[in-house]
């Protein structure tokens, strides 16, 4: 969805249109000579610039095969890579070093002035920037429709807004939490909203379920495949609320919907409104009001080896990722915006990524501005009900009128004739996805097939995978479920 990067470099121009020679009038000499001297001292200053800017490329050069490789296997180890397919890790390695480079290089001119923030081997460092916005991106928006605007946080020249906000330090944002390889950023960024205005109201920060929405909020989004935070204030609402992270943990992967925690309603909502579009001083003023969904456009290579300092990185308004704007302030006369991502606490500073405010797009950087929205709270919550009663168990898997697999399992056929199978297995994963082989299964959020290798990846060409399962045989017809097939209870 974004696609351009921050230069790592600044070209610098050629001296001769700042300096022509050719076409200066004739003056006295000394006044000749200093100018002379200026220019030269201009083209020496450039000079310098550039070599400073360049600095990583020199600096990376020096990097040994044997350094690289041992900052790699440093890095392995920080952040528990493994790799399953063969040549994996080598080309995971090629990546790795690619995205050091890239650092070197942008960071060098950070330490030259170039940049206010810093790049990092955070857990990305092994993905190439189309991999990891296949992977970890998931906001999706929808232009067309009816949006909530309302004129509650309406920015207006009388307003006296505070001049920095952390919503933090006023205990309304929970621990960083992170998705995984679950595109599922929608229910994070929605959820971060709602924990924050339940705590403006009630005084709690009872950290609520994103795994509920990911299950259940089905009408109009779509799991580990991409939502809208709008979309989810709406499930809330209309389900009169939602469950704690505690007795609806997250699985980080799509899941059926528990019934019985969905009707556990442990905080309420009683609407959402979307904060006036491309305005800055608006989506301030909200902010000053309550923590803020916002969808941002983050699939550059900048945004995903980000580390530190103020993002004034290159990205546009192709909305690809929710986040929850928590705050705002100024840094050596840089405004920013306080940014809570949902990558885990090991990515940019403690899982938050400060951001250039007040530029001159309307919409912001990488669109924050575009797509902002809230929920509203005034009551208290109804009472606690409590942990729910354990939900019942769910029936067998059926495989056709002589053969089943114990619950939560699938039925992959293992040998079949035509169009017909004579003999059943059993995958030990719910969903999952059959392969080819007749031998083998993959969980469907990691749907695709790598025989050859005996793993499973996330999508093509995606560097993430586990290995594949195997499939067991399927019993008769009440083996699991304790029915016959002639209705009659089974001993088996």
């Amino acid at each position: 969805m974004e696609k351009k990067s921050t230069a790592a470099t600044q070209s610098i121009p050629s001296a001769t249109p700042l300096f022509l020679l050719g076409d200066a009038p004739l003056v006295s000499g000394m006044r000749t000579s200093m100018a002379l001297l200026a220019a030269s001292a201009a083209l020496l200053l450039m000079v310098s610039l550039a070599a400073a800017a360049d600095m990583s490329i020199v600096s990376y050069g020096e990097r040994s095969e044997e350094e690289v490789r041992r900052m790699y296997a440093e890095w392995m180890a920080e952040h528990g890579s493994t790799y399953n397919a063969i040549g994996e890790e080598e080309r995971r390695f090629e990546a790795f070093r690619d995205n050091l480079r890239y650092i070197d290089q942008h960071n060098a001119a950070a330490d030259a002035g170039v940049h206010s923030f810093r790049l990092g081997l955070n857990r990305f460092a092994d993905l190439t920037n189309e991999e990891y916005r296949s992977t970890y991106l998931g906001a999706r928006t929808k232009p067309d429709r009816e949006r909530k605007l309302s004129a509650r946080y309406q920015a207006a020249d009388n307003d006296e807004l505070p001049e920095s906000v952390d919503w933090r330090k006023k205990g309304a944002v929970g621990a960083v939490k992170d998705q995984g390889g679950c595109g599922s950023c929608w229910a994070f960024s929605a959820i971060a909203a709602v924990e924050g205005i339940n705590q403006i109201v009630t005084g709690d920060m009872i950290p609520l379920s994103e795994q509920e929405l990911v299950d259940c909020d089905t009408s109009y989004n779509q799991g580990c495949n991409g939502g809208l935070m709008d979309y989810a204030f709406e499930f809330i609402i209309n389900n009169g609320g939602i469950d704690s992270e505690e007795d609806y943990p997250y699985k980080e992967r799509d899941n059926r919907c528990d019934a019985n925690k969905k009707n556990a309603k442990v905080v309420t909502i009683d609407g959402y409104e979307d904060v006036p579009v491309n305005s800055e001083k608006s989506l301030q003023k909200a902010v000053a009001n309550q923590p803020i969904s916002v969808a941002i456009e983050a699939g550059g290579r900048a945004f995903q080896l980000y580390k530190s300092g103020i993002f004034t990185g290159t990205c546009g308004t192709a909305l690809d990722h929710g986040v929850a704007a928590v705050g705002y302030g100024t840094e050596n006369g840089k405004d920013y915006w306080l940014v809570r991502n949902s990558w885990g606490s090991v990515w940019g500073e403690d899982g938050y990524i400060r951001m250039e405010r007040n530029i001159k797009a309307s919409s912001g950087k990488c669109g924050i501005a575009v797509e902002p929205s809230y929920p509203t709270k005034t009551g208290e919550n109804p009472p606690n009900p409590g942990p729910t009663p354990p939900s019942p168990a769910p029936p067998s898997s059926v495989c056709d009128s002589y053969n089943e697999c114990p619950a939560s399992t699938t039925c992959c056929c293992i040998y079949e004739y035509g169009k017909e199978c004579f003999a059943w297995g059993c995958c030990p994963l719910e969903g999952a996805t059959c392969c080819d082989d007749h031998y083998s299964c993959c969980p469907h959020n990691y749907p695709i097939c790598n025989t050859k290798q005996g793993t499973c990846l996330a999508a093509k060409d995606s560097p993430l995978s586990v290995k594949a399962q195997r499939r067991t045989l399927a019993k008769p017809i009440g083996a699991f479920s304790g029915i016959a097939i002639d209705g009659k209870k089974s001993s088996a």
